[in-house]
């Protein structure tokens, strides 16, 4: 069990973020585990290969260390909600070379490193340029095709969250965060393989949606930059294979009817009338009726990104769908 200090008073810096550095990191711990549970095989068919080419060589031996350990200046806590990659990187460039060499050399201590490695000791600059450059092509490769929908899903966390903090007050942001964690009003208990105690510091504590967390939750308690956990957040067993059909809880369906409700279900990821109706095989002119249906009824809401228009549910909307929680891959 680890426990993380966090009173009430904690929740007033208690804040949300969806991170692109995360995602990139997060992926590679995926791509590094055996478990086939953590995402879907196409993903990891298509980058692994990419990930192991020697184009990536610095980046792979800095996050893919033998000691398990991923030096945390590569995942600074963002200080706001929606970072871009390029905000990230700036603040990775920027990170004291000192500190740059001391977590890259943390990742293999005990082990012999490759000339990459070794590289940060003598020319920590030009180590620090090249992973950056290439923690760029990475995410050119293995994140931006799905960087819409990891976003998207993130997005929905974040709203969802905001949603039931202003309806439940502050401490919903906690409630039903992840099965293997619990508040107990003075600590954050994480379910793990290990125990350990951290305080948060003085540092507020920000929550990282990811796609890539699976059924796992990670710690980041020691950087400088701040205090952080990521997840997995609602609906992400969706980004990878959505299921053709959502079968909604048997209470929901006769209240609105099994299509209605089921509609209501597959929303807790937002979705477009054209997803909707591929996900439940309907005509799109039943999908739009539908939904309008559940917006006159307040239960969803549209929202424009670019040209497209995805619905998702509302806080009443979530109280009534919330029961159910699509299924993640591989559970």
């Amino acid at each position: 069990m680890i426990r993380i200090e966090f009173a009430p008073a904690d929740l007033i810096g208690l804040r949300f973020a969806h991170s692109p550095m995360v995602e990139v990191v997060a992926s590679c711990l995926a791509l590094r585990s055996r478990s086939e549970r953590r995402l879907h095989p196409s993903w990891r068919a298509r980058v692994g290969p990419l990930f192991r080419g020697p184009d990536l060589g610095t980046f792979r031996a800095v996050v893919c260390g033998p000691t398990g350990y991923v030096p945390d200046f590569l995942t600074p806590a963002p200080d706001t909600a929606r970072p871009t990659l390029d905000q990230e990187l700036r603040v990775v460039a920027g990170t004291p070379l000192d500190r740059v060499a001391v977590e890259v050399d943390r990742a293999w201590t005990g082990h012999r490193a490759p000339p990459e490695i070794d590289r940060f000791a003598t020319d920590p600059a030009g180590g620090l340029a090249e992973l950056v450059r290439q923690v760029r092509r990475y995410f050119a490769l293995a994140i931006a095709p799905d960087w819409p929908r990891l976003r998207e899903v993130a997005e929905g966390e974040l709203v969802r969250r905001g949603l039931l903090a202003a309806e439940r007050g502050p401490r919903a942001l906690l409630a039903d965060l992840h099965p293997k964690l619990d508040w107990d009003g003075a600590a954050l208990r994480l379910a793990y393989a290990k125990d350990g105690d951290f305080s948060l510091d003085g540092h507020p504590l920000a929550l990282l949606p990811t796609g890539f967390a699976g059924p796992d939750v990670y710690t980041m308690a020691e950087s400088p930059t701040g205090r952080a956990l990521w997840y997995a957040p609602r609906g992400h067993g969706g980004l990878w294979d959505r299921p053709a059909s959502v079968e909604p809880p048997e209470a929901l369906a006769a209240l609105l009817g099994p299509t209605r409700a089921a509609v209501l279900t597959l929303l807790a990821v937002p979705c477009s009338t054209g997803e909707v109706a591929t996900a439940l095989r309907l005509a799109p002119a039943t999908a739009s009726h539908h939904l309008t249906t559940l917006r006159d009824a307040g239960l969803v809401v549209g929202e424009r990104a670019g040209r497209r228009l995805r619905y998702r549910r509302t806080g009443l909307g979530e109280q009534l769908g919330g029961v159910s929680r699509p299924p993640a891959e591989g559970t």
